[in-house]
């Protein structure tokens, strides 16, 4: 149940923005409202949601690899639907906090917004708004889901790491890692992109190597093992 989440999530999220992203490639008409913007930058929602799918699946494969034995009886259908369902909620806060956090500002600069989707470091410094407050808001919002997936995903691993350590077989140590690699894989790239765009205040925004990280945040398949 869990692992049919993710490519839930990316597929709604990729159907829900990409459609005008490809069609202004085609058409050169690559103007979007104000209020499709606010839209399109709710809808990361589903992005929101995968950070807390990705820390899911490694609790998921602590429960595999540390606790067979137990596993049909701890990660049973319901609870998989609740985790899932847990994440999406976190996903909805925390778009309806961010998106809250955009719509109060004022903005009288240039409307080039330097990304293929409305996010926010392009948003904030469009904004002639003070920034602090929104910068603080998605500091500690970011950094809330930053820390506590991190911290699931490196608790769950470490225990993961311990018990493949104490494996006899090396067929199934190796069987192990190639496991967890891709979905460290994930969480690397995920995470790391999205601290480096998300963490830093909206006056170090820069269009280029920004750009490229949204690209890869936004836009990577999340693999799973």
């Amino acid at each position: 149940v869990l692992l049919a989440q993710s490519p839930l999530s990316d597929g709604l999220w990729l159907l829900l923005s990409c459609p005008k992203v490809i069609a202004g490639f085609l058409t050169e008409d690559k103007i979007i409202s104000y209020n499709a913007c606010v839209t399109q930058f709710f809808f990361a929602v589903f992005i929101i949601a995968e950070s807390y799918l990705l820390a899911a699946v490694a609790y998921d494969g602590y429960a595999v690899v540390c606790t067979p034995l137990h596993y049909t009886t701890t990660m049973t259908t319901n609870v998989c639907a609740r985790l899932g369902i847990g994440c999406y909620f976190c996903g909805f806060l925390n778009a309806s906090i961010r998106t809250g956090n955009i719509v109060r500002l004022s903005f009288c600069r240039s409307n080039v917004v330097d990304r293929f989707f409305c996010d926010v470091p392009p948003l904030l410094a469009l904004s002639c708004s003070d920034n602090y407050i929104s910068d603080m808001v998605i500091f500690f919002v970011v950094g809330f889901n930053a820390l506590f997936c991190i911290l699931v995903i490196l608790i769950s691993y470490l225990f993961i790491f311990i018990t493949i350590l104490r494996m006899r077989s090396s067929e199934g140590c190796q069987k192990a890692f190639s496991t967890c690699a891709s979905h460290l894989t994930a969480v690397s790239i995920f995470c790391g992109t999205g601290i480096f765009m998300y963490l830093q205040p909206s006056s170090n925004y820069s269009m280029g190597t920004d750009q490229m990280a949204s690209v890869v945040h936004h836009g990577h398949p999340h693999a799973e093992p």
